[in-house]
């Protein structure tokens, strides 16, 4: 099953408090122009921790790859590199 946009697994929706992190980080464009792959796995790899420490780490980690571009869990992704910051 796919959900028009090239995923064949079930879409995240996105969480408030997520949503609200991009929004206070103004990083919000910067996790639009990211692959829906990559919005899902980020999605998928914050909410599916156990811990409240734990979401709130991966949280961090998302939002300075964002912030830097040019990285996606951990490992360089030249597509969104920044061309100026």
């Amino acid at each position: 099953m796919t959900d028009g946009r090239g995923l064949k697994r079930k879409r995240l929706v996105m969480p408030e408090y997520i949503r609200q992190a991009l929004e206070d980080y103004d990083l919000t464009n910067d996790y639009e122009s990211r692959p829906a792959y990559q919005r899902n796995d980020y999605l998928g790899w914050i909410c599916n921790a156990k811990r409240q420490s734990t979401k709130e780490k991966r949280l961090a980690q998302m939002l300075e790859e964002l912030e830097l571009g040019g990285v996606y869990m951990k490992m360089e992704h030249r597509a969104s590199r920044k061309l100026s910051r």
